[in-house]
């Protein structure tokens, strides 16, 4: 079976590294991600993983990988900041506060899907202006929902985590790992 990726993420490829799983090939989906009115954040994230599993083509021997991450605050979906002033807003809507970071997996082979999805609480320190302005410059929050990536600079930011961290950066392991063995993915073939 062939593993297609579908995600143009770096993290997300990094991820599968750490299991020993490298994608045979990388099809990121182009789909909309404009929530629905009044969607809440942990739907809209299934929705998206779906969706974007949907917008991948595929092959009978090919398993697919797709997976969305949402951050949010209260019933707000923080997603990719489309500039630096939006990236700003959103950083300070987190300041101080706890919120919850959203990872929903979606895996397909041959007629079957599997879905998952994993909620983790952040807390964000509360940032000061020198710190908020730093890290706009650096421009790390630039694709990432949020506006912040917890595994880069923004990790000064995040004193506290309840659930996975692997979730927060974009794909959650221990799930992923159980969705490619549902799905028939070779992951331990070498171990047995």
């Amino acid at each position: 079976m062939r593993l297609i990726l579908g995600s143009g993420s770096p993290r997300r490829s990094e991820l599968l590294a750490q299991l020993g799983v490298f994608p045979d090939e990388i099809r990121p989906p182009e789909i909309d991600e404009t929530p629905v009115k009044a969607e809440l954040p942990r739907p809209y994230c299934r929705r998206m993983a779906y969706e974007k599993l949907l917008a991948v083509p595929r092959n009978d021997d090919e398993i697919v990988l797709c997976a969305d991450t949402t951050v949010a605050l209260g019933r707000r979906i923080l997603g990719k900041p489309q500039d630096m002033g939006e990236a700003a807003g959103f950083l300070l809507a987190l300041s101080g506060r706890r919120h919850r970071v959203i990872t929903a997996i979606a895996v397909a082979a041959g007629d079957q899907v599997w879905q998952r999805d994993v909620v983790t609480t952040v807390r964000m320190k509360t940032l000061s202006n020198q710190e908020l302005n730093a890290y706009l410059q650096s421009n790390d929050w630039q694709g990432k929902a949020g506006g912040y990536g917890i595994q880069g600079q923004a990790g000064a930011f995040i004193p506290w985590i309840s659930g996975s961290f692997s979730a927060v950066v974009g794909l959650p392991l221990a799930e992923t790992t159980n969705l490619l063995l549902a799905a028939g993915y070779p992951l331990y073939q070498e171990l047995t």
